[in-house]
């Protein structure tokens, strides 16, 4: 015969359970704190499961846990993974690259953009990313990305340009005179 197996909390532990429910920041420590004391009130383990669609494994799990370590067992473990690449070294060098025109390090063109950016990050520093990573690291530094408006100003003559300027002012109607409030048109005696 399977052993019995005893959810009923101590005070003390269902004070911790119902603040774990109320105010913890971690939607999912909330969630596994509502099977804990599902279980402390007397639901069976698969109706705990069915009310929360989950499987009856996960609520002996998550019991388990509580049991072994208290409200600590329901938070999530560290999991393993690549790892990050923004680093703040990384966001100084992208930082110093947005500041530099790319002209001045022989690009022909004048405005960076996600693409020119990662070429140059993984060809002159062998810094790879993808470029999702990159727009969501710029967007953490507080930096928008804006189309550039485009303009001639630097094709144009100066001298040019000013005598035409000049030129426009002067073929510019002149302000009408400020009509007058006096009237020729008297009331007759």
């Amino acid at each position: 015969m399977p052993k019995k197996i005893n959810y009923t909390l101590s005070n003390a532990e269902l004070l911790t359970i119902e603040q774990a429910i109320k105010n913890h920041p971690d939607l999912r420590l909330r969630e596994r704190a509502r099977i804990i004391r599902l279980l402390h009130q007397g639901h069976q383990h698969e109706a705990v499961a069915d009310l929360l669609a989950i499987s009856r494994g996960q609520v002996y799990y998550w019991h388990k846990r509580w049991r072994a370590e208290g409200l600590d067992g329901l938070a999530d473990k560290p999991r393993p993974g690549r790892p990050v690449v923004g680093t703040e070294a990384v966001r100084a060098e992208v930082e110093k690259l947005l500041a530099t025109d790319p002209q001045e390090l022989g690009y022909a063109f004048t405005v960076w953009n996600a693409p020119r950016l990662l070429a140059y990050l993984e060809q002159e520093r062998g810094i790879t990313m993808h470029e999702n990573t990159l727009r969501n690291l710029l967007a953490k530094m507080a930096y928008a990305y804006r189309r550039p408006k485009h303009d001639l100003a630097n094709l144009q003559d100066a001298d040019a340009k000013a005598k035409a300027q000049e030129l426009l002012d002067d073929l510019k109607k002149k302000p009408a005179a400020e009509k007058s409030n006096y009237s020729l048109w008297t009331k007759q005696p």
